[in-house]
């Protein structure tokens, strides 16, 4: 019995780590997209990107099922077994993609992770009532010192908030709500293409009723980076559905803090932006708090299963996956 719930453990960290590694390339490939997002805002309105990436993004999910599934790839690509969840997920991707888009024509690049470190917070409340996930007392803890972090990247108080951070507030509650969606659909199901598909296919339609009134001619430079911004966004997406298997959508948030580095990286390479040292200050409390919920995650020790995700405790209790397997 000892031997076996090392194994156990053993599958849990490997499961963790390997969640780890995904959420890190995560936020390289949406760090880039942002990059782009920032560098066209200034001249398009939001549904003319939304329109053209949604579609791109679409249609590889497509093309990569057809890829991999032949002639039943396209059904593959669509099918769901969540179509409420999904819907909402979509819907959330569709508020949250609009939000980033006017955060980032409104702010700094790197002024826009202060909100993106807000998300472990709405994590850790969304978990309980849609995921049924217990977050520790600890855990909350670990919460409360990245918003410490957070506050420290206000040193005039919230006196110093502008329209530009409200929007950017929206952004991350809609953007986590997404996100949380994506796990409880993953305790259902394996398709994470599904997941990419719809919430780009909705963004795409959606934009598409708004688009004949801010339509303007693009370039063909334009739109080289308009499909530079879908291929970063579709392997994204899909990197980040499947990490969140592994691990726990309060764990997932704190780790992408991460894009923290990138921010700065390319903030101050491709737009000439300073970092003020309150910035870094935060932000290094923010991923400190992220390193923390690591550890409590490998020291827990979960499983992941195909049909969703149990602590260790349950499965030695004999105890049945949370849905069946695909």
């Amino acid at each position: 019995m000892t031997e076996l719930k090392t194994q156990k453990l053993t599958l849990a960290k490997k499961a963790t780590l390997g969640g780890v590694a995904l959420v890190m390339i995560y936020t390289a490939l949406i760090s880039s997209a942002d990059a782009i997002t920032k560098f066209l805002a200034g001249g398009y309105a939001a549904p003319q990107l939304y329109v053209i990436s949604g579609m791109l993004v679409a249609a590889f999910c497509l093309v990569t099922e057809r890829v991999k599934g032949g002639r039943d790839g396209v059904i593959q690509a669509i099918r769901t077994l969540r179509p409420v969840e999904m819907a909402v997920r979509s819907i959330a991707t569709v508020l949250a993609s609009v939000c980033y888009f006017y955060a980032f024509k409104l702010l700094d690049f790197a002024e826009v992770f202060i909100f993106i470190g807000l998300m472990p917070i709405f994590a850790g409340l969304m978990s309980g009532p849609i995921l049924g996930e217990k977050v520790t007392t600890a855990v909350w803890f670990a919460l409360g010192a990245g918003f410490v972090g957070v506050v420290c990247l206000f040193p005039n108080g919230i006196h110093g908030m502008s329209p530009g951070h409200l929007i950017a507030f929206g952004a991350t509650a809609s953007g986590t709500l997404s996100m949380v969606m994506a796990r409880r659909i993953g305790q259902f199901e394996s398709n994470a293409l599904a997941q990419v598909f719809w919430p780009n296919a909705t963004l795409a339609v959606v934009m598409a009723v708004a688009l004949p009134f801010v339509y303007r001619p693009m370039s063909a430079h334009d739109l080289f980076w308009v499909g530079a911004y879908a291929a970063f966004l579709f392997f994204a997406r899909w990197v980040l559905v499947v990490a969140l298997r592994n691990l726990a959508a309060y764990v997932v948030t704190p780790l992408m803090n991460l894009q923290f580095v990138w921010m700065v990286i390319l903030g101050s390479v491709v737009f000439g932006e300073r970092t003020g040292a309150n910035i870094v200050l935060g932000s290094a409390i923010v991923i400190g708090s992220g390193l923390y919920l690591i550890y409590d995650q490998l020291a827990r020790g979960r499983v992941v299963r195909s049909g969703g995700y149990k602590t260790l405790a349950a499965v030695d209790a004999g105890s049945k996956p949370t849905a069946p397997a695909e």
